[in-house]
């Protein structure tokens, strides 16, 4: 008999409909906890979190659900409803392969994780997260065992952020960045161009509040689709229709909350521009954490600090802290500071020091050639090695970024992988709109957000990674406009 393919493709999307949303309901109360629950809320959070985790791994996986797959693999289907099909394949042969009490444990250790992190950070107690991170660490490399036992657990853990871009292409590009980097940050500790923070006083969480409120404003964030928090590491969740963005607020230095709001939006960017009629299926979900990062990469960098950026913002920033030329904005935007320790704060050619260094540490971590306790110590001496600075303070070392405490081992990669495709797609859109720096001086960013939409955002996960840059680009994924852009750009500001 033949299939029913409008039916059973019909039946197939509810069934990815059901596990999307109880995704997407995780994320709210994962969004909640780091944001607004009270710090006694963890135990019933983390047995929340697990009940959802466990209910999505098991539609995933039943048996409903591969009989859908094996019968549309076998049917002539259109391009976008194959796309679906060859996401949902993938993700189910993972899943299928992780036993759903295994996916329950890593759901509840991660929730736990994040308290514990936070206070080890707030008392720059390594030892207290220690335990936690090993028994994460562990889970995950019985997850990735379960995946595929004879391949390197990292590139599998990898491949849950980066599922089209292989381990060995991220290698190469980390190698080729360190290799431009390094002697480029050296050039430009050695010229006698320096920028400073035209910032010396203090200012209150409620003033950088209302700043961070107006540059939103400025580039357009829909409040009705969004809101503005702090949380102890900036980050955005949410869906096409509800894409929230957080901040976090050091007293004596707001370029870094606003550089990290300029950031967040470039992600809440790309979340409402997947198309809402596809909401629930892989058509409307982003293409995965290379593809994300760009986007944060690609407004924070190539829009938030070019020198109309600053020329626009200038009186903005003047209204609420005082005045400030927008030279004198657009050179702290830029400056590069080596000794400085935090990654989120790093400018934008150091930055990727703190990637390597974080990924390096992670793989040691995974394979067992770094025990858990020696972290610290890893850290402090890459970190002297890299960047000629050691941490004083764990909390300033090697307990500064949450994803650990979420079990994220193999995100940091895709920071700089999205690093240099946002200069791929940024060099893209002015070969069509023409000078985009033009029209962010005259606030016009609907013209680039408008290519976005057309040529990254509206395709969802149409295309695998590779697919998307030539379609975007009409080139394959290269770090070479990355690498022309940063030498081009600090060759000048410092005089190289």
């Amino acid at each position: 008999m033949a299939t029913d393919q409008p039916s059973q493709y019909d039946d197939f999307l509810t069934r990815v409909r059901r596990i999307s949303n109880l995704q997407t309901a995780g994320g709210v109360l994962s969004w909640d906890q780091q944001v607004m629950m009270p710090e006694g809320g963890t135990p019933a959070r983390s047995k929340q979190l697990s009940t959802l985790s466990a209910l999505s791994h098991e539609l995933l996986t039943d048996e409903g659900m591969a009989t859908h797959l094996d019968a549309l693999e076998s049917t002539d289907l259109d391009d976008d409803r194959r796309a679906v099909v060859r996401e949902l394949r993938r993700e189910h042969d993972r899943a299928a392969s992780v036993p759903a009490d295994l996916v329950e444990e890593i759901s509840e250790a991660t929730s736990e994780a994040l308290s514990v992190w936070q206070r080890a950070k707030d008392e720059d107690d390594f030892e207290h997260f220690a335990p936690t991170l090993e028994r994460l660490v562990e889970l995950k490399r019985e997850y990735a065992a379960h995946i595929d036992p004879d391949a390197d657990p990292y590139a599998v853990l990898f491949a849950d952020y980066e599922p089209y871009l292989d381990l060995e292409t991220a290698e190469r590009v980390l190698e080729r960045l360190r290799e431009r980097l390094v002697p480029l940050i050296e050039a430009v500790e050695a010229s006698d161009v320096s920028f400073e923070s035209p910032f010396s006083g203090t200012y209150d969480d409620e003033t950088q509040m209302a700043l961070a409120r107006d540059v939103l404003d400025t580039l357009g964030y829909p409040w009705e689709r969004g809101r503005l928090d702090t949380a102890p590491h900036p980050f955005m969740s949410g869906t096409q229709f509800d894409a929230r963005v957080t901040t976090r607020f050091k007293p004596d230095e707001p370029m870094d909350a606003l550089t990290a709001v300029v950031h967040e939006f470039g992600h809440a960017t790309y979340q409402l521009g997947l198309p809402d009629e596809a909401y629930g299926t892989p058509l409307g979900r982003s293409r995965d954490l290379t593809v994300h990062e760009s986007q944060s990469r690609l407004w924070e960098n190539h829009v938030g600090r070019t020198r109309a950026f600053w020329d626009l913002l200038a009186p903005v920033v003047s209204d609420h802290l005082g005045d400030v030329s927008s030279g004198e904005l657009f050179e702290a935007a830029n400056r590069v500071y080596p000794d400085n320790l935090i990654r989120v704060e790093a400018d934008e050619l150091t930055y990727h020091l703190h990637i390597i260094l974080r990924f390096e540490i992670e793989r040691a971590l995974v394979s067992g050639d770094l025990a858990v306790a020696d972290v610290p110590e890893a850290w402090n001496d890459k970190m002297e090695s890299y960047l000629g600075v050691r941490p004083e303070t764990d909390a300033e070392g090697c307990l500064q970024d949450i994803h650990w405490a979420h079990a994220n081992f193999g995100y940091f990669p895709t920071y700089s992988l999205g690093s240099v495709l946002a200069a791929q797609l940024f060099a893209a859109a002015e070969r069509d709109v023409g000078d985009v720096e033009a029209q962010v001086r005259e606030g016009d960013f609907d013209t680039l957000r408008d290519w976005l939409r057309e040529h990254v955002h509206r395709h969802g996960q149409r295309y695998t990674t590779p697919d998307l840059v030539r379609e975007a680009t009409g080139e394959a994924y290269t770090a070479d406009y990355f690498l022309d852009y940063v030498e081009g750009k600090y060759g000048d500001l410092y005089d190289l």
